[in-house]
């Protein structure tokens, strides 16, 4: 037995290998039979030389800039980890996309409708105008219906998206109501912010004003109760069917519909394609279609390439300070107004 457990215990040094006779020292000599062992080469970094370095300058802004500043100039009671997570998700990022390009399109309009109000007081109103009138209408319902889409996938939580606590499988009794309604009004606050961003700090009460109507309609429009601009009443006759749309449901007020819903469910005619806007990919689609489609799910770098005008998103981060104002240069000063409201579809 203890033979064998000293034949057991032998190795070490000469286990793993043979002896041969070396002819050239004419002596014994031990070959390892183990496969040579791999030597890393030691990568000794170059120096550059300081005065050579370049950074890169041509970097244009993205979704993610305007979205650090919005959330960096937050008040911290208000954030909370699933606002923050719910900005980053896709679905929600094309909902912002369309709800800039929604924005931006409307102040476009409300400014062209308010001088064509101001020019019939002088002129006559044509035929041709009723037709001018109708596309800008049609054109804002389908920006509208836009948002819809991605807004509606974000409340039946499809997806990416969460379910609400009282759908799905795991849905609780118990009602969430204050927790769903603190984080909603602070999504749509974060939301107003980062369009008001996106388009330049221009019009915020505009903005703020028309995100609350299309979101909680005229009746539940908190920011219209703060300011008491009573904007609505004072439009004219032909700027509210501008824009307002025609696809509005006044009922009673326990019924009231979100406008935003009122576009999904509208009795005019709608592109079905556009309701998978940046989630199917359609066959042929029109330069129209195209150009909505790079707007909501393409990248900000291609932008340029499109044609695509997104408030300043897309635009040189060079023309930029780090809170995004543009610096003081006449060029891109002029560049960057035009950039937010001289949208036109292709």
């Amino acid at each position: 037995m203890a033979e064998d457990e000293d034949e057991g215990g032998f190795g070490g040094l000469y286990e793993d290998g043979h002896w041969a006779w070396d002819e050239t020292t004419e002596e014994l000599v031990f070959i390892s039979d183990l496969p040579p062992q791999l030597i890393e080469a030691i990568q000794i970094p170059t120096k550059v030389p300081t005065g050579t370095i370049e950074f890169r300058d041509d970097i244009d802004l993205i979704e993610q800039d305007v979205k650090d500043i919005a959330l960096y100039t937050a008040p911290v009671n208000i954030l909370s980890p699933i606002l923050i997570n719910a900005l980053h998700i896709p679905t929600v990022e094309r909902f912002l996309r369309a709800l800039i390009l929604c924005c931006q399109y409307y102040l476009q309009i409300a400014d062209e409708m308010a001088n064509r109000i101001i020019e019939l007081e002088t002129k006559v109103r044509t035929p041709q105008g009723d037709i001018v009138e109708s596309e800008f209408r049609n054109n804002l319902s389908d920006l509208r219906l836009l948002v819809a889409k991605e807004y509606s996938t974000m409340l039946i939580g499809g997806s990416d998206t969460k379910k609400y606590h009282h759908m799905g499988p795991y849905k609780k009794r118990r009602s969430l109501s204050d927790k769903d309604a603190r984080l909603c009004e602070t999504l749509l606050r974060m939301c107003v912010q980062i369009v008001w961003l996106a388009l330049g700090r221009r019009a915020f009460n505009q903005i703020e004003l028309e995100v609350n109507r299309v979101f909680k309609s005229e009746i539940f429009n908190s920011t219209e109760h703060t300011l008491h601009t009573n904007y609505i009443a004072k439009m004219a006759k032909e700027e509210k069917a501008v824009l307002l749309g025609h696809c509005l449901r006044h009922n009673k007020k326990l019924n009231t519909r979100s406008p935003l819903i009122n576009e999904v469910f509208c009795h005019r005619d709608i592109d079905y394609r556009m309701m998978g806007l940046g989630v199917i990919k359609c066959p042929q689609p029109s330069p129209r279609l195209l150009y909505l489609m790079h707007t909501l799910a393409g990248p900000e770098d291609t932008f340029g390439k499109f044609g695509v005008v997104l408030g300043i998103i897309g635009m040189p981060r060079a023309s930029y300070d780090t809170m995004l104002r543009p610096l003081p240069s006449a060029n891109v000063e002029g560049k960057s107004k035009a950039s937010m409201y001289e949208f036109r579809f292709n």
